[in-house]
């Protein structure tokens, strides 16, 4: 499915000639104009829960149309910062799964920092065995 996303994209933009616009810095702003029209449907709602109970058609529609948007440009903007975006996805969620191993973190929203930080005070020796910041 990446793989279809990624080439239509390409081509759509190319039947445009659209490259000469497509600059990481113009889709990067484009990308956030997007996830702010995706942000506006959800503002001034009560919490919303998995499924959007109680929403319109035409608001889930919409939803799903911001979405897409989003979806466009990221894929976009990686594709001209040469990332590939599942390979990218893949490496940080490994990344993740270091940061927040499930049988510490599990029921917690705390940052990864947080964490260790309890971890450090609960036993001193983990301190000097902790990541020096520019190594």
């Amino acid at each position: 499915m990446e793989e279809i996303v990624r080439r239509r994209q390409t081509e759509f933009t190319a039947e445009r000639d659209w490259e000469r616009f497509h600059k990481p810095r113009s889709l990067l702003l484009a990308l956030v104009g997007e996830v702010g029209e995706l942000a506006e449907l959800f503002q001034w709602k009560e919490e919303v829960l998995p499924g959007l109970p109680g929403w319109r058609p035409q608001e889930r529609a919409r939803v799903a149309d911001e979405l897409a948007d989003v979806l466009i440009y990221l894929t976009e903007l990686a594709a001209v910062c040469h990332v590939d975006l599942p390979r990218a996805v893949l490496t940080k969620m490994a990344q993740n799964a270091c940061k927040y191993p499930a049988e510490k973190v599990r029921g917690s929203s705390k940052k990864y920092n947080e964490y260790t930080e309890e971890q450090n005070a609960q036993d001193p020796k983990l301190e000097t065995q902790q990541e020096v910041p520019g190594e």
